[in-house]
């Protein structure tokens, strides 16, 4: 995957076809693989303010029959707390993120 802009608008379909807004923050490489942070993106205010900011982050994976570029979620715990922990140290300049401890439900950015 071209690494994109931070900033970019970038639209995912769910399972159920459905689509949804992110805006990209950053990427990295770890041990060979590509990932991607993204935060929800919204258009109206109060959805930003209702936002709990969670940050997500998707391994960047090559189609083999197509060759583009898709993403999908981090399985393993082991390889998340890793890419987390990364980006977690990326961002830390630019965002405040929340331990686990001071927001029961995840990390957070605000």
């Amino acid at each position: 995957m071209a690494e994109e802009p931070q900033g970019t608008l970038i639209t995912l379909l769910d399972e159920e076809g459905k689509e949804h807004e992110f805006e990209h923050l950053a990427s990295l490489e770890h041990e060979g693989s590509s990932y991607v942070a993204l935060v929800p993106a919204y258009s109206e205010p109060e959805d930003i303010l209702n936002s709990d900011g969670e940050l997500v982050i998707l391994k960047v994976i090559t189609d083999e029959e197509s060759g583009d570029d898709l993403l999908e979620a981090i399985e393993d715990d082991d390889e998340f707390e890793a890419v987390s922990a990364k980006f977690e140290e990326l961002l830390e300049d630019e965002y405040e993120i929340l331990d686990e401890d001071e927001d029961e439900d995840s990390d957070e950015i605000k």
